[in-house]
C-alpha cells in the first residue's frame, strides 16, 4: 500500500469559527522559483494586508524518482496544524500537491496544480511516469489519495478553470476557479511597440521555448526574440538557436530583476507565451497589464481563459510557421497590436485580490 496507506484522520471542524489566524502551506522545490512560488508568497502578503495573522509553512518536495512521491505526501499528512504553542489556528490553505494532505479541522484548498506527471502529463514527454507496473500503482495511489485529501477540504478553489476541469475529470471533485493578479500588477506599465517579441518563463520543456526559436525562422527581420528566464534546458536552447541559424536575432537574458522585466514588457511588440496545457500562467496577465497582445497556442490550457483570438491576441496552432505568422501580423500592423493590447489591459484590470481573500476566508 505504500507509506501513505495508513494516514491519520483530520480533526473535527467547527463551522462557526471566526477566522483570525491563517497558515498557508507550500511544497517548495529547493532553488527553484516560478509562478507557483510567486502565487503563494503573494497570497501570504495579501492575507496580512487584509488583517489576518498569517504564517507560511513549507516542506521541500520533489517528484522524482517516482518512488519518492508518496513518502513526501505522507510527510505532509503527519502534520497537524490545529494549534501552535497552545493557540488555535483558525484556517489552513493548501496550494499544490501534496500540501492539502495536512491535517486541520478547517482546511480549504486553492489548487495551483496536482502531481501533473501522474495525471494529464502521464504518457507524454513531460512526465517521468511510464506504463511499468510500479508506476501504474503509484499513479493510481496518488489519484486515490488526492480524491480523499481534497475531499476533506470544506471549500475547493483552483487557480484556473483548466485546473478545475482536470480535478473534475480525474477525481470527480468540483472546484471554483479563483483568479488573482500577477506579482507586478501595480508596477507594470505600457510603452512603445518595439522590434522584439518577449518570451518569459522557465526554460523547461513544458514551456516550449523551442517553439519560439523555431518560429523565428518564419519571422521577418528585423523583429527579434528576447528570452527571459533560466532552467535546465538553457544550453540546449542556445544550441538550437545556433542550429536554426537564428541566434543573431535571439537574446537569452537569463533571470532579470523586476525593474528590468517591467521595462522589457513595456518595450515589447508582443508577448509570446505558448506552454503546453498551462494551469494559469502569470505571463498572460503581465503582458496585458503592459498593454501588449499575447500570442498563444490552441493547446496552451489556462492562457486560453484570457486570450481571445482576434480580440486581445492571436491563438494559433503550436507550429513554428503559425507562430511566426502571428508575430508578423503584429510587426506589420502596430496599430493592431496596440488595439489588442488595450483590450487585454481592460481584461487584466478586472482581476483583483479582494475577491480572492474574501472567498478563501469566508465561513
Amino acid at each position: 500500500m505504500g507509506p501513505a496507506a495508513c494516514l491519520p484522520s483530520p480533526p473535527t471542524r467547527n463551522c462557526r469559527m471566526s477566522i483570525r489566524t491563517v497558515v498557508v502551506c507550500e511544497a517548495q522545490v529547493p532553488f527553484v522559483t516560478g509562478g507557483s512560488e510567486y502565487h503563494v508568497r503573494a497570497l501570504v502578503d495579501q492575507l496580512k494586508k487584509h488583517g489576518f495573522s498569517t504564517e507560511l509553512v513549507r516542506l521541500p518536495f520533489k517528484e522524482y524518482p517516482v518512488e519518492e512521491i508518496l513518502p513526501h505526501a505522507a510527510a505532509w499528512r503527519l502534520i497537524d496544524l490545529s494549534e501552535s504553542n497552545g493557540d488555535p489556528i483558525d484556517l489552513v490553505i493548501g496550494t499544490k500537491f501534496p500540501t492539502y494532505f495536512v491535517r486541520h479541522h478547517n482546511k480549504v484548498v486553492w489548487l495551483i496544480h496536482q502531481c501533473r506527471p501522474a495525471y494529464e502529463l502521464c504518457g507524454t514527454k513531460f512526465s517521468n511516469f511510464n506504463h511499468a507496473d510500479k508506476d501504474v500503482g503509484v499513479r493510481e495511489r496518488i489519484i486515490d489519495l488526492d480524491r480523499q485529501m481534497l475531499g476533506e477540504c470544506h471549500k475547493r478553489f483552483t487557480n484556473a478553470a483548466n485546473t478545475a476541469t482536470r480535478l473534475r475529470h480525474f477525481n470527480g471533485l468540483d472546484a471554483e476557479p479563483l483568479y488573482h493578479p500577477p506579482q507586478l500588477a501595480d508596477r507594470l506599465r505600457p510603452g512603445e511597440y518595439g522590434d522584439y517579441v518577449l518570451s518569459v518563463g522557465r526554460l523547461e520543456p513544458i514551456k516550449r521555448i523551442d517553439l519560439a526559436l523555431r518560429a523565428m525562422q518564419y519571422v521577418d527581420p528585423p523583429t527579434r526574440l528576447v528570452v527571459v528566464g533560466n532552467g535546465s534546458k538553457r544550453k540546449a536552447l542556445e544550441t538550437l538557436a545556433v542550429t536554426l541559424q537564428v541566434s543573431d536575432r535571439v537574446t537569452f537574458l537569463g533571470q532579470v530583476n523586476d525593474t528590468q522585466l517591467i521595462d522589457l514588457y513595456a518595450g515589447a511588440l508582443t508577448v509570446l507565451y505558448a506552454p503546453y496545457d498551462e494551469d494559469y500562467g502569470y505571463i498572460t496577465l503581465e503582458a496585458f497589464l503592459s498593454r501588449k497582445p499575447v500570442i498563444t497556442a490552441t493547446d496552451s490550457g489556462g492562457t486560453l481563459e484570457f486570450v481571445r483570438d482576434g480580440v486581445n491576441g492571436i491563438v494559433c496552432e503550436p507550429t513554428a510557421e503559425e507562430v511566426g505568422s502571428a508575430v508578423n501580423a503584429f510587426s506589420s500592423d502596430r496599430k493592431r497590436a496596440a488595439e489588442y493590447g488595450g483590450t487585454g489591459l481592460e481584461r487584466a484590470r478586472s482581476v483583483t485580490w479582494d475577491g480572492v481573500i474574501e472567498k478563501l476566508t469566508s465561513p
